[in-house]
């Protein structure tokens, strides 16, 4: 049965006793080469994000595999991914620097004790982040969500509010396509989701000498 569309969240969840986890490990977070990994963002593109805007949010998965399917794979229909896209991402490994007090979304009992189902984690993002404001403010002042994946539900990711965490240490920091251990993991990673893995980047073939004086192609095809 459909379940239809994602109900919004009571105006405020005041009186109603959330659990909280205390999460005292690391956490993976993949993001753009160009970036910190220590980034609060406030776009209101993402699932729960502040829908106004009011505090930043920074999402981690408490494993490897739950950052790369969180951040890499935009539609399971569709699992290729390209050693281009790759090389501009990095997965960082990150600890608080006390544990983080996390509302659990986890744990059996825990949505329906808030009145949700797992909708919140996979349908409409602008009701999901409606139920990140009321959250946020429940009087039990959590650093964020303890909640699962979407593509993989049987791993857990993280949502930290930007007014709350504690500060966060970098442990390491690498290239998804790095070489080494790195590329033994990724292949790890592919298997387990059978995601095929695409070299997008061709050199072109020196031209031979006898076609040297002919007119230039109109277009690099380092750049198909």
């Amino acid at each position: 049965m459909n379940p239809g569309p994602l109900p919004a969240p009571p105006a405020s969840l005041e009186g109603i006793t959330l659990t909280v986890v205390e999460f005292d490990k690391p956490i993976f977070r993949s993001h753009s080469i160009s970036r910190h990994p220590v980034f609060f963002g406030k776009t209101r593109l993402y699932r729960f994000d502040a829908p106004d805007a009011s505090y930043g949010v920074l999402y981690a998965g408490t494993d490897i595999f739950c950052a790369f399917i969180e951040s890499i794979i935009k539609n399971p229909s569709n699992r290729i991914v390209t050693t281009a896209e790759l090389k501009t991402k990095v997965v960082a490994e990150l600890k608080g620097a006390r544990p983080l007090r996390l509302i659990d979304l986890v744990s059996s009992g825990a949505l329906t004790l808030v009145g949700a189902d797992s909708r919140p984690f996979s349908a409409d993002r602008e009701v999901a982040q409606l139920w990140s404001k009321v959250l946020h403010d429940h009087p039990i002042l959590a650093d964020g969500l303890f909640y699962r994946s979407r593509l993989d539900p049987a791993r857990q990711a993280i949502a930290l509010f930007g007014d709350r965490a504690p500060k966060l240490v970098e442990l390491s920091r690498r290239a998804w396509y790095a070489p080494g251990p790195q590329r033994g993991l990724l292949a790890q990673i592919a298997e387990h989701y059978k995601i095929e893995l695409v070299e997008n980047h061709f050199v072109a073939p020196r031209k031979p000498v006898s076609t040297a004086a002919k007119p230039e192609l109109p277009f690099d095809p380092e750049e198909i």
